[in-house]
């Protein structure tokens, strides 16, 4: 009987131990890098069009590519800051004519795990679509995707200022 709290004290400490080790044991290259992208790079450990591999691609934040110079009807765009987050990282590119926002997409995102693509194949469309409609970057995150909704307006929020548009 004076055994019992001290398998149980020693389970919680494993336990406790096991779910560090989980959590903060760093990402690979190849982890963060979904199946997708992997393709259009054409190597499994770097970045799209980066030529950085694993560690350095997660550490900088890339600054996106400069807007695009007006266009037919005066139409710009540009990529904002790759974001990382809890889970990946992300690019926002938005399209605006005038002050107005007329389209946002997502042509960087790198995730660690099935379940977090998952995850972000719902809450971008549902974030896209509270963009378009309020026509700022200031928005309401996605319930259950916050570090995603997170990095998603601070990438738009950059994009924006390239464009010098509010």
């Amino acid at each position: 009987m004076k055994r019992a709290p001290l398998f149980v004290l020693a389970g919680t400490a494993a336990g406790l131990v096991g779910m560090l080790s989980f959590h903060t044991r760093p990402l690979t290259g190849t982890a963060l890098a979904s199946p997708a992208s992997q393709t259009a790079s054409g190597s499994h450990g770097q970045s799209p069009g980066t030529g950085q591999t694993g560690a350095t691609a997660r550490k900088s934040r890339s600054a996106g590519s400069a807007s695009v110079p007006a266009g037919p009807a005066g139409m710009r765009s540009a990529v904002g800051a790759t974001e990382q987050y809890g889970y990946g990282q992300l690019a926002v590119k938005v399209s605006v004519r005038g002050n107005r926002i007329t389209d946002v997409t997502v042509p960087v995102i790198q995730v660690a795990e099935q379940y977090s693509q998952q995850l972000a194949s719902q809450a971008i469309p549902m974030l896209r679509s509270e963009v378009l409609s309020t026509q700022t970057a200031r928005i309401n995150g996605v319930s259950g995707a916050t570090y995603t909704s997170e990095a998603y307006a601070a990438s738009l929020q950059a994009a924006l200022d390239k464009l010098h548009v509010k």
